[in-house]
């Protein structure tokens, strides 16, 4: 019986995720679809150009060896490319691309147009009364992307927000929409591609507004009738940074005027950059027309930065401040602020504040009682059951193979030592761990226990395993 073409993507994906990072595999190989599987030829089909060309440069070697794997030493594997067309219809088409192994890239012709503005355009950003000036970007200098810490978390929209500030509206995602939680980066993200592009393009028009500015703004122009100035102004940007869209919700006619600038940047080959919090499918009180352009180019989520990426965050913030903590203080505030990097950062701006206030040197104890207002929401309840996910999470071993009767060594060596770490950090009796455990008698618990005591006593490398567990506990 001859395999679909959705089977054999099926078991190649299982053996990519044995291979690559959860997340890595989330972001680049769960869009996929599987489209057809003609003799020996799979074709997939990738949501954009983009994913193409990142697939070629970082994933081609096991890809190629994924679908021999499946289909003979002849398998071979084609893309079906979402590729956004900029033309009147503003229709996406797909396009055909083979898997060459090396790399190479592919090319979408852009159609600008020529357009004729009027060199008296006024400026909404000035003060009528003032002296006209250059148009200000209304970028902050201080978002760039050498302050922007990368992470898995990321890394799709840092990657795409490089290649725009490279060659912004010659890329295939355009526009590129940022979305993600409240405080996760977006706007310092957004803000860096316009800064990299003026660094680079100086002759480049890049603009950055709020959406609440954008509808002040237009609002104004009503009542000024101005309207033509504010639309030919923008229409004029070479680059525009469109911060929180998600706020146009409600406002139809500040939509139905940014759906033409849109379409006109768009047809121009200029770029458009946006951002929100949600994802183009979940905006609410959007119209359908101005959410399927929202979809044409890319859309890169934030997501919430892992332990490693946290404590990079802080580590560079301290180098660029020109100050030093110690390292477990470090490690405490990424630990229990794990929901944003705005509070991330505000609460080492706090813990600095207080210190050189009261004069006082800055340590873990000091970082407790000056961060519990930051953390009392956040902090993690020390029981058997989070005892056993630190430890399971720490030896990268699964949760329900600890209560299982396997003898595997590293599986045994996680009980024991999630047992020892019951008994020291929480109130259960033996009893309760061994039951807790697989249903244990408390005879091996005790005998779990003294036998880590023993390693900790002889083996250096399985006491350094247990300080470093018993120090992440410590730090929740």
């Amino acid at each position: 019986m001859e395999k679909t073409c959705t089977e054999v993507w099926k078991n190649c994906l299982q053996i990519i995720k044995d291979n690559i990072p959860n997340q890595s595999f989330k972001t680049w190989f769960e869009p996929i679809t599987a489209l057809k599987l003609e003799g020996k030829v799979l074709t997939i089909q990738v949501p954009s150009l983009f994913f193409y060309e990142w697939l070629e440069e970082h994933y081609v070697g096991l890809l190629r060896k994924t679908v021999k794997k499946q289909l003979g030493e002849d398998g071979r594997l084609e893309y079906n490319i979402v590729v956004d067309k900029s033309s009147n219809s503003g229709s996406p088409y797909t396009t055909n691309m083979p898997s060459n192994g090396n790399g190479a890239e592919a090319k979408v012709q852009s159609m600008p147009i020529p357009v004729s503005i009027n060199k008296d355009i006024k400026n909404p950003f000035i003060i009528p009364g003032l002296k006209k000036l250059n148009v200000d970007p209304q970028l902050n200098s201080n978002y760039t992307f050498e302050n922007y810490i990368e992470g898995d978390c990321n890394r799709l929209a840092r990657s795409a927000g490089y290649a725009v500030a490279a060659k912004p509206g010659g890329t295939s995602f355009n526009p590129l929409m940022i979305y993600g939680g409240v405080g996760l980066g977006k706007t310092h993200l957004a803000q860096a591609i316009g800064n990299e592009i003026k660094r680079s393009m100086p002759d480049k028009l890049v603009i950055y507004v709020s959406c609440e500015k954008f509808c002040q703004q237009f609002v104004d122009s009503l009542k000024n009738n101005t309207i033509n100035d504010f639309v030919n102004f923008y229409q004029a940007m070479d680059v525009i940074i469109m911060d929180d869209v998600h706020n146009f919700a409600g406002k139809e006619k500040t939509q139905d005027i940014f759906f033409h600038i849109f379409n006109h940047l768009h047809q121009s080959g200029k770029q458009v950059i946006l951002t929100s919090d949600k994802a183009p499918k979940d905006l609410a009180g959007l119209e359908e027309r101005l959410l399927s352009r929202f979809k044409w180019g890319l859309s890169a989520d934030l997501q919430i930065p892992d332990l490693e990426t946290r404590i990079a965050i802080l580590r560079k913030k301290m180098y660029a401040d020109g100050i030093e903590l110690p390292g477990e203080v470090v490690e405490y505030v990424a630990h229990n602020i794990d929901n944003n990097v705005r509070e991330l950062e505000g609460a080492m701006v706090s813990l600095l504040a207080q210190a050189t206030l009261n004069k006082k040197e800055i340590d873990l104890n000091l970082a407790k009682q000056m961060l519990k207002n930051f953390i009392k929401n956040t902090s993690k309840e020390i029981s058997m059951e989070y005892i056993q996910k630190l430890v399971c999470e720490y030896f990268e071993v699964p949760v329900d193979m600890v209560k299982s009767q396997t003898r595997k060594r590293e599986i045994v060596q996680a009980r024991q030592i999630s047992m020892y770490l019951s008994k020291s950090h929480t109130k259960s009796s033996l009893k309760t761990i061994g039951a807790f455990f697989g249903g244990r008698d408390h005879s091996t618990v005790i005998y779990a226990c003294q036998t880590v005591e023993d390693l900790i006593d002889t083996d250096k490398k399985f006491k350094a395993y247990v300080h470093d567990i018993q120090k992440k506990l410590k730090m929740s």
